[in-house]
């Protein structure tokens, strides 16, 4: 298998570093190992169709800044320039236009070839049109990883639940949303709470994509399109963050016994992310950075997972996940990880 990565910032290192912690997997499971013939940052690049030797990239990249020497200006043009078979693209995320992110998995899929991303961006605003892309050319399309970094959810409900009929999905799904209103609980206002969780690095400098619930959004969308079969956008979702809660509300919460979290809820007819009053010891009370989600199911009843929602080898594991999958159906089906 001939892997593309787009991307090399902190979750492509992070599919990096998981590559070559896993090596041996690949070849007691294959008889070979995945070869990375291709690694892009946002503006350099560097190829070598025998394959990349993934520990001189990572330290090339934490000493220079830079995963290659070449330049680029069209990415597009250093992807047909590879051989490769499987695209895995984690370029950051745009969730206005999709970014180079859209751009990439576009092409890719058009192309025949495999493609896995944990890009949020792309999936929430053309999830219809690159599943109809991948389904027309033949392809494997995979992002457990874009929802909940580690925590399993699509693929479970996909897979695993297969047989069940899933009434609805609502959940904690930004760990920075998360951090902050558990810090509340705890006596903290809101801005000294975001404060620590920007000193921290759970949150960004800008933390708009987060408190305002457009992460969350983001991944409801995806659970939407991917679970129900939904053919929604980022537009269609209510959307209520977290920067008007103030500490009498939290204290109120308390006096309940209660706790406010950002939760997203998805069903057939429901698509929104606001804050919840969620009942003390309730699955979904959960502080700190974790993600969790509780999918109501028909037979199994209410199922729920949590895990870590953010991280470099965290989400990198959800990739690594995916790649197993889709090698596993190349094997069964063809015998060999390598497409001719």
């Amino acid at each position: 298998m001939r892997i593309l990565i787009s991307g090399f910032g902190t979750v492509g290192q992070g599919f990096a570093d998981v590559l070559l912690k896993r090596s041996d997997l690949f070849r007691e499971r294959y008889g070979r190992e995945v070869s990375i013939v291709c690694v892009m940052d946002s503006t350099t690049y560097i190829a070598d169709q025998t394959g990349l030797r993934l520990g001189d990239l990572l330290e090339r990249k934490k000493v220079t800044g830079k995963v290659g020497n070449d330049k680029y200006s069209d990415s597009t043009e250093v992807i047909d320039s590879v051989d490769y078979d499987l695209m895995v693209e984690v370029s950051p995320t745009d969730i206005k236009t999709g970014g180079v992110g859209l751009k990439n998995i576009r092409h890719a899929l058009g192309s025949g070839k495999d493609v896995i991303t944990v890009n949020k961006g792309p999936l929430a605003l053309n999830f219809c049109e690159l599943v109809a892309l991948a389904k027309k050319n033949g392809c494997k399309f995979r992002f457990e990883g874009s929802v909940g970094g580690a925590m399993p959810i699509i693929n479970l409900c996909r897979e695993n639940l297969v047989g069940e009929r899933i009434s609805s999905i609502r959940g904690i799904l930004n760990g920075t949303c998360n951090f902050i209103l558990s810090k509340m609980d705890n006596g903290q206002p809101f801005e000294q709470a975001l404060k620590e969780a920007q000193q921290m690095g759970y949150a960004e400098t800008d933390p708009t994509n987060d408190v305002e619930g457009y992460d969350s959004a983001c991944k409801v969308v995806i659970l939407a399109n991917s679970i129900f079969g939904r053919n929604v956008r980022f537009s269609d979702v209510n959307i209520t963050g977290i920067t008007s809660i103030s500490s009498e509300a939290i204290s109120l919460a308390a006096s309940q016994n209660m706790v406010i979290r950002l939760i997203g809820e998805v069903s057939e007819d429901r698509l929104e992310v606001s804050p919840r009053l969620i009942s003390k010891g309730h699955p979904l009370s959960i502080g700190g950075t974790l993600n969790a989600a509780q999918i109501v199911t028909d037979l199994a009843g209410p199922i729920t997972v949590s895990g870590r929602g953010a991280g470099r080898i965290e989400t990198a594991s959800a990739i690594l996940s995916d790649l197993v999958s889709i090698m596993d159906d190349r094997k069964e089906r063809g015998g060999k990880c390598q497409k001719k």
